[in-house]
């Protein structure tokens, strides 16, 4: 297969010594063409070294760096007390462009100290391809006005904090909008059967699943109106 596809686990696969990054469970994800040896990384963070090393353990190089949303723990910078690595390091180390969905570039460049020159825009419906491997982006707001989820090759969705394994993301926090997260998930819902979930977190009982077993066993992909899905998340 041309595809080039990581699941990268934090505190297991890279930033073995951070006990904040074990607890956090963050996946990053390395996306590109195998035949190229060209690549993106989806929200780097916590230890940028670690993660170039394995691309280049994969003798792949670096060309983009895709981001879900702003929160720090997927792009770098403060969080709980903790500096967290992130995109200013990345872009450092590789100058790269940074993909961004349109509604949180300044976000992406206030939490983490780039100028909004070094953030590339982009907006639902946008193709990005990497070698001949096809990035489709998904504005999936809920979570953050601009969290956007990722179908690489219409065979994997890469959904950030949108959607995980038996759960959906917070909508509590800054910018979290619940009747835009239940929009989103329904959006989501209507991927294939076939097409394979990978989150932004290991939160589940397993890394990944199918779209098909998501739609039966997930409450909040399962909820039949906006009302049950806010009864669900608490919210009045």
């Amino acid at each position: 297969m041309d595809l080039y596809f990581r699941q990268l686990l934090a505190g297991r696969d890279f930033a073995q010594r951070d006990a904040a990054a074990g607890q956090m469970a963050n996946f990053v994800y390395l996306i590109g063409d195998a035949k190229r040896r060209e690549a993106m990384v989806v929200d780097p963070a916590w230890d940028i070294s670690g993660i170039l090393e394995q691309l280049g353990r994969d003798e792949m190089k670096l060309v983009g760096a895709l981001v879900t949303h702003y929160h720090p723990d997927h792009v770098g910078g403060h969080l709980f007390g903790h500096d967290i690595q992130g995109l200013s390091e990345l872009v450092a180390q590789a100058p790269v462009p940074v993909y961004a969905n349109a509604h949180e570039t300044e976000g992406v460049a206030q939490v983490t100290g780039l100028s909004t020159s070094d953030i590339k825009p982009v907006h639902g419906g946008d193709t990005l391809s990497v070698g001949d491997i096809p990035i489709r982006f998904l504005h999936t707001p809920g979570h953050t006005p601009g969290s956007q989820c990722f179908l690489v090759d219409e065979q994997r969705l890469v959904s950030g904090d949108t959607l995980f394994i038996g759960a959906c993301g917070r909508v509590d926090l800054p910018g979290g909008d619940p009747e835009a997260m239940y929009q989103s998930l329904s959006r989501l819902g209507q991927l294939g059967d076939e097409v394979v979930l990978f989150p932004g977190h290991d939160y589940g009982d397993r890394p990944s699943r199918a779209m098909g077993q998501e739609k039966k066993s997930n409450p909040y992909l399962k909820a039949a109106s906006l009302q049950q899905f806010l009864h669900q998340r608490g919210v009045r």
